[in-house]
């Protein structure tokens, strides 16, 4: 392959390594205009085109133009790249830990500041195994389902930020995370048989941590507070909480305190009527079996 045909060939693969930030996004957006332009005056300062750059770092030449230009996020193998060409001495790897938080879409990203702070988090969750504890061919498969479809490149970057919201598990301080799962999410088929299986045993190794407590809610169960749909708590080191569910308050996050006395009701009920933590395992342990 010749170094003038490469970025071309390459174009379809650099696409996919430049996402778009929401248009919403402020601090996101200024972010990326900060980090495009450090890159061009960087880029400039070496006496590189954007067609010699290009070429050596193996990008198309729109993709340049679209991260110098604040247009798209840049992945970390794209700065590390950069870092390399243009001897950088370290000022472009300092922008990855900025550049890796606007990855994540202005509501995910809230989501995940509210998760990696919080040092209790209680959840119920019935249409869907929640996405702390889903695997990445299980995200996927999620993902790759919704209508109207995904670009293939939004599908692995809503993966890659749903795994690293994970590394709540291992924070430090370890906070203390409940889940309640309905049976029927456990059932569900997604992705087929290998997928489903690698799910189950996800979720047995991640009720083994010491810090986590993971409860089946059977389907033969009758109501229960739950049936509205999924409950969260998150409780910080200050004493806040922050309540939201889908069957109370419109849905939206709420601080309140008769709020939360309603919400927290609500969970203390439902772990109650489900399975104890042994018996839940079992339960999966037994669905494992039947895959």
């Amino acid at each position: 392959m010749s170094a003038e045909s490469e970025p071309e060939q390459l174009s379809s693969e650099a696409d996919e390594l430049g996402w778009e930030v929401d248009p919403d996004d402020e601090w996101g957006l200024a972010v990326l205009a900060t980090v495009g332009r450090q890159l061009r005056l960087r880029r400039e300062a070496v006496g590189m085109r954007v067609a010699d750059f290009a070429v050596a770092a193996g990008y198309s030449e729109d993709l340049v133009y679209k991260i110098e230009g604040g247009e798209r996020i840049p992945r970390p193998e794209y700065l590390d790249k950069a870092e390399e060409v243009l001897r950088a001495d370290g000022l472009i790897s300092a922008m990855k830990e900025d550049v890796e938080k606007v990855r994540y879409p202005k509501k995910l990203r809230r989501i995940a500041e509210l998760e990696g702070s919080a040092v209790e988090i209680g959840v119920y969750v019935g249409l869907s195994i929640h996405g702390l504890l889903q695997t990445p061919e299980h995200a996927r498969a999620l993902f790759e389902a919704r209508q109207p479809p995904y670009p293939d490149a939004e599908v692995e970057r809503l993966v890659a930020l749903r795994v690293k919201r994970q590394k709540v598990f291992s924070k430090s301080p370890l906070p203390s995370i409940s889940f309640v799962q309905e049976e029927a999410a456990l059932r569900r088929r997604v992705g087929g048989t290998m997928v489903r299986r690698r799910q189950l045993e996800h979720l047995l190794e991640v009720a083994q941590l010491r810090n986590v407590t993971l409860q089946v809610m059977p389907t033969e169960t009758g109501a229960h507070p739950g049936v509205d749909g999924k409950i969260e708590l998150l409780k910080f080191a200050n004493g806040t909480v922050v309540g939201r569910s889908d069957g109370a308050f419109s849905g939206r996050p709420t601080s309140a305190p008769k709020e939360l006395r309603v919400l927290e009701l609500r969970y203390g009920t439902i772990r109650a009527q489900a399975l104890t933590p042994g018996d839940s395992l079992a339960f999966i342990e037994q669905l494992l079996g039947e895959t």
